[in-house]
């Protein structure tokens, strides 16, 4: 009997890696999240503003998105108002990441198409949680 195992770099071939788009502004925040996300296995994408938001999706094809609310191009709200009108890309969940703490903000977000909601800083356990739950939720 032979015995071929998986070189650890070698991803397994049954596992479709799910790819994220990460929309925020600041560096630091974004590089962080994009390593921790990238080291839990996922495809990251970021953005630092969202001038580019739709030609990204059209391109990397996101199976889910995070967004910053306060860009310096465009509000996180604004774009929230856009998804929802176009029906391939309300599809995909949005989880918003924001240092925003009013109940007001979350409210406003959640009720533009927001599946989640986080305040800075945020625990990245709860968010790969919220994550997972997500994904497994739009692929039954």
């Amino acid at each position: 009997m032979t015995v071929q195992l998986l070189n650890i770099n070698q991803p397994l071939q049954s596992h479709k890696v799910r790819r994220i788009l990460l929309v925020e502004d600041h560096y630091l925040n974004r590089m962080l999240l994009s390593d921790y996300l990238s080291y839990c296995g996922y495809e990251v994408q970021g953005l630092s503003e969202g001038s580019a938001f739709f030609s990204t999706i059209e391109k990397f094809e996101p199976d889910l998105m995070l967004l910053d609310l306060k860009l310096p191009d465009i509000d996180g709200y604004s774009l929230l108002k856009q998804v929802q009108q176009k029906p391939d890309v309300s599809k995909i969940p949005i989880i918003v990441v924001s240092a925003f703490a009013f109940k007001a903000d979350q409210e406003l977000a959640l009720s533009l198409g927001a599946c989640s909601y986080f305040v800075k800083p945020l625990k990245l356990k709860d968010l790969i949680l919220a994550i997972e739950e997500q994904l497994t939720y739009r692929h039954r």
